[in-house]
């Protein structure tokens, strides 16, 4: 369940990726986060996804956990975003995960390397 807290932030997130110029007509792979008590539990989450995702990659924390970071390609809406989280509690939270959130990658233009 997203509770308003959580609302806030994406809220706020969106607001700023809207005023860096992100581009929210495209498709674009938004990264879901969440952190697992073991290896089996984090895959097993991963595993729910497959064929939704563009890449669900599970490796080990320093502090003995497992994080698993799962890639959608979708459009950033609050809406989207938000029912995604939602799915994504419903398979984490069962299995002993923790979410940590999501993000996006923001092309910056403009700059000459």
């Amino acid at each position: 369940m997203i509770t308003v807290y959580q609302e806030d932030i994406s809220t706020n997130v969106l607001r700023r990726m809207k005023e860096g110029g992100f581009d929210f007509s495209r498709f674009h792979p938004i990264e879901f986060y969440a952190i697992f008590p073991d290896e089996e539990l984090a895959r097993r989450a991963a595993d729910r996804f497959r064929g939704e995702s563009l890449n669900a990659q599970v490796s080990a924390c320093d502090n003995g956990a497992w994080h698993l970071e799962l890639s959608k390609i979708m459009f950033a809406t609050y809406d989207g975003i938000g029912d995604f989280e939602q799915d994504f509690e419903a398979v984490v939270g069962p299995l002993g995960g923790i979410m940590e959130g999501w993000g996006v990658k923001q092309e910056v233009r403009g700059l000459s390397m």
